[in-house]
């Protein structure tokens, strides 16, 4: 049976700022948390509709009124588990380093971090503006690859500049990735969905790369940063 105090828990877990003071954040599926239970992440409760043999010792059977009250979800999803926010890593500068400059939508940020997870990107850097990775919409989109990807959320300007990394940003106007050697360390930077990569990134930028559209008309206006990330990374890897 849920507790007042664990209804108040979870609810206020839905906002970035008491994850952040409280430690926790919030997971949904029996699949994704499956998955974390895999990993080295804390579990601190778990709450199903029925036994799915998860082996986790904080498990507690609710009906399925009670998880309507907790789920973040219009359809809940028979489990919801609360687990300790990691504590980060130290970023590694030794290899190819993703970037995000002030992207904003969860589900673009969870399919990065799938993205960083299939093409072995151990580190991902976010500007403070980007959206908290541990938001329940990015979760939802990791499928679990959250566990496997080292986030750090820093000053990117300043991180920038103290790395010393070639730093390839994603530009409409940049060379054609296609016809551009790639190295295997250095940094990938893409930016906001709606203004791409900022002016005081850009400055920093190194070498400007872009994906050539190939439509007739050329009027597609510019790529999902999702969509754009996979290809890059595909490029970057390819070598």
């Amino acid at each position: 049976m849920l507790s007042k105090n664990q209804i108040k828990l979870i609810t206020r877990l839905k906002q970035k700022k008491y994850r952040l003071e409280l430690g926790f954040f919030v997971v949904e599926g029996i699949k994704t948390i499956k998955e974390l239970l895999q990993s080295n992440l804390e579990l601190h409760m778990l709450f199903t509709t029925q036994s799915f043999n998860f082996d986790a010792k904080n498990e507690v059977i609710i009906t399925d009124t009670e998880l309507k009250k907790i789920s973040f979800l219009k359809t809940p999803n028979t489990a919801l588990a609360v687990f300790k926010i990691p504590d980060v890593k130290p970023i590694d500068t030794t290899q190819l380093i993703v970037a995000l400059d002030d992207v904003r939508d969860p589900g673009n940020l969870g399919t990065i971090i799938r993205l960083c997870d299939w093409f072995g990107i151990t580190d991902l850097v976010c500007s403070n503006q980007t959206v908290d990775c541990f938001n329940p919409k990015v979760i939802q989109a990791t499928m679990g690859s959250i566990t496997r990807v080292n986030i750090n959320y820093v000053d990117l300007e300043s991180f920038l500049k103290q790395v010393e990394l070639p730093k390839y940003g994603a530009f409409m106007e940049g060379n054609n990735v296609y016809k551009t050697t790639l190295p295997n360390k250095g940094v990938l930077i893409l930016g906001n969905e709606a203004n791409g990569v900022s002016n005081s990134i850009e400055n920093l930028v190194t070498n400007k790369i872009s994906i050539p559209r190939f439509g007739v008309l050329q009027a597609t206006e510019s790529l999902n940063v999702a969509t754009a990330t996979a290809i890059l990374l595909s490029e970057f890897r390819r070598g």
